[in-house]
């Protein structure tokens, strides 16, 4: 389940996701991958969700593995912005 204020990493592929999950959770970093809502159109159907308190921790381990997600959403007052695309690196 997503609240107000989670962050959800949308990966391009099944494969990324799935090891993104893996490096992160090797890393103690506290996520849950979920099936990603349908607003969002991911391609993988999968997110990995975290809170803002992590943020930084999770785009620093997954730039330094080369698996940045595809774009980042935030919920907020029942919709998704997105709030860090690929293309803002």
């Amino acid at each position: 389940m997503v609240k107000e204020g989670h962050l959800l990493a949308v990966f391009n592929s099944t494969h990324r996701v799935m090891k993104a999950e893996s490096i992160l959770k090797s890393r103690g970093l506290q996520m849950l991958l979920i099936p990603a809502p349908r607003q969002l159109k991911a391609d993988c159907g999968l997110a990995i969700r975290f809170t803002e308190e992590n943020r930084d921790a999770v785009m620093q381990t997954l730039q330094q593995e080369n698996l940045l997600p595809e774009f980042i959403a935030r919920l907020t007052a029942g919709s998704y912005e997105t709030v860090w695309g690929s293309n803002d690196q």
